[in-house]
């Protein structure tokens, strides 16, 4: 089999540039660009927060989680006397 040589590679540039025009290929380009650039950040981003993250250590409930659990006991407290 053979490759692809470079006039095949030209021709086809050819075609795409005549069918999508230079403007818009830039502009695709840069796109992809920032696609690429906001994917490596979000994933470096996730790979900060695991790293951060000991799995072994449990969460303290927010204080408004507290507060409710503390106002439901009391209420429980006040029936049963």
């Amino acid at each position: 089999m053979m490759g692809i040589s470079p006039w095949q590679l030209l021709i086809v540039l050819a075609i795409v540039i005549m069918l999508f025009g230079t403007k818009r290929l830039r502009g695709m380009g840069s796109d992809l660009g920032e696609a690429i650039k906001g994917f490596k950040k979000s994933v470096g981003d996730d790979d900060k927060t695991d790293a951060d993250t000991d799995p072994k250590k449990v969460e303290a409930p927010d204080s408004a989680d507290a507060s409710q659990t503390d106002s439901t006991a009391d209420k429980d407290k006040s029936k049963t006397h």
